[in-house]
């Protein structure tokens, strides 16, 4: 049994969550007000038995070779696990935790924001609003795509994904939904399952992306999916922005081949295509699906329990590996 109490946190968190590492196990952290380069946080892994990282944090095979012996457990904070080689982790006897469920109301909640700005041009009517441009109502002054009773399909329904079926039944969607594998009945309280993306869009007046980021759904949202989704269909993406194909999402925003998109997430963060950054028909969030406090402190909480899991010899709820 090891004893992880030397921990590091090499993230920058808010104070709340940080005073959580700092009060239960005396952590130290960067104070440098940046994300740390490899090897700075090579450096400061030094004597410590658990590093706390987020998704900014690339944690890769020649990282972990050059992580000291100290270091028992990577604790993510985050869901996803794309930004870590596990394997080379796992080889070196390193635990991995994460953090699962705690963040999925909240991204839920932005998944319905996401399409409710697209599907109401949200972007250009902040835009007269703020500009001082806009002069007056109109019958013809922006008319957007209504969301009540509209067909959602939902691309991964794991916790998310049923957190946004549940807000979206609220209003009147029909539920669709590709998956690994089909859920239970009990669990998929009466949403229709597909077994292709490509059945699942057709299907899809909003297309919202909720799946898990892996070899196996990075740029699985491509032309081809595109091209299957009906009219004036809005594309929405909460999970991870390298499962979009950006080409051919930006090609059929620009052709009017579907209406508009709602995207919180971005390959290359944060330098995203620049095609995003002027679209009007693009309503852009900066990664913030989890930015609530009650979120990020409860992310650090679940970090926290696990780290003294682990200490007393039992195996944490959200270990990863």
């Amino acid at each position: 049994m090891h004893n992880y109490s030397r921990v590091y946190v090499a993230c920058r968190f808010p104070p709340e969550v940080l005073e959580l590492f700092v009060q239960r196990f005396g952590a130290s952290y960067n104070d440098t007000g940046r994300v740390l380069t490899s090897a700075e946080l090579v450096a400061n892994a030094q004597g410590m038995d658990a590093i706390i990282i987020t998704a900014t944090d690339r944690i890769d095979k020649n990282v972990v070779a050059q992580l000291p012996s100290s270091v028992k457990a990577i604790c993510t904070y985050s869901v996803g696990t794309d930004h870590i080689d596990l394997e080379a982790l796992r080889e070196q006897g390193i635990a991995v935790l994460s953090t699962p469920d705690v963040l999925n109301e909240s991204c839920a909640d932005a998944a319905l924001l996401l399409m409710l700005g697209a599907a109401r041009r949200v972007i250009e009517g902040a835009a007269l609003i703020r500009e001082g441009t806009w002069t007056g109502w109109s019958p013809q002054q922006l008319i957007g795509h209504d969301v009540w009773g509209k067909r959602l399909g939902i691309l991964g329904m794991g916790r998310i994904g049923r957190a946004i079926a549940t807000r979206a039944r609220g209003f009147n969607m029909q539920i669709h939904y590709h998956n690994r594998s089909r859920l239970a009945a009990d669990i998929e309280t009466g949403a229709r399952y597909h077994d292709s993306l490509e059945a699942l869009a057709t299907h899809s007046d909003f297309l919202c992306i909720a799946c898990p980021a892996s070899q196996s759904t990075r740029g699985i949202v491509n032309a081809n999916i595109i091209s299957r989704l009906p009219a004036h269909a809005i594309v929405c993406n909460i999970s991870r922005g390298d499962i979009v194909q950006d080409e051919d999402l930006i090609q059929a925003l620009q052709s009017g081949a579907i209406a508009a998109a709602g995207l919180d997430v971005f390959a290359g963060e944060p330098d995203i295509h620049p095609a995003y950054r002027t679209m009007p028909n693009v309503f852009g969030l900066p990664h913030i699906g989890s930015s609530t406090l009650d979120t990020r402190i409860a992310m650090g909480e679940i970090l926290c329990t696990g780290l003294e899991a682990l200490s007393a010899g039992a195996k944490p709820i959200n270990q990863v590996c």
